[in-house]
C-alpha cells in the first residue's frame, strides 16, 4: 500500500507542479476562465498556480502527503468555479472552446482526481 502511495504521490505531485508552473508562465490562458465575478483573474491564476506547485512537491514527500492532499481536494474543487464558468458561458481556453462532450470527461476526471486525493489523505 505504501509503495502505491508513493507512485501514486509522486505521479500526481509532479502533474499539479507542471500545471501550477503553466499558470506562472502562461497566466492569460488561466485568466480568461476566472469567473468574472470573482475579479481580479491575475491574483486568482497566480495564487493557485503557487498552490499547485508547493501542494504538488507536499504530495510528493510521504510526510506532508496526507495535508497536501487534503488542501488540494479543497482547491481542485474551488478551481471547479472555472471549469463550471467555462461551461456556462462557452468560455474558450488557450482559445478552444470545449464541446458538452469534453466538459463531461473533464468533470469525470476531476471527480477522479478528488477520489484520488481523498485516497493520499487517507480519507478513505
Amino acid at each position: 500500500m505504501n509503495l502505491a502511495r508513493n507512485i501514486t504521490g509522486a505521479l500526481l505531485g509532479l502533474a499539479f507542479v507542471w500545471i501550477g508552473i503553466q499558470h506562472c508562465i502562461n497566466p492569460r490562458a488561466f485568466n480568461q476562465i476566472v469567473p468574472r465575478y470573482l475579479g481580479a483573474p491575475a491574483f486568482w491564476t497566480y495564487s493557485s498556480g503557487v498552490l499547485e506547485i508547493a501542494l504538488g512537491l507536499g504530495v510528493i514527500i510521504p510526510a506532508t502527503r496526507t495535508v497536501s492532499a487534503r488542501c488540494l481536494v479543497v482547491l481542485v474543487v474551488l478551481m471547479s468555479l472555472a471549469n463550471l464558468n467555462m461551461y456556462l458561458n462557452d468560455v474558450p481556453f488557450n482559445g478552444t472552446v470545449l464541446s458538452t462532450t469534453a466538459h463531461i470527461i473533464r468533470l469525470i476526471i476531476q471527480l477522479v482526481l478528488i477520489t484520488v486525493l481523498l485516497w493520499l489523505g487517507s480519507i478513505f
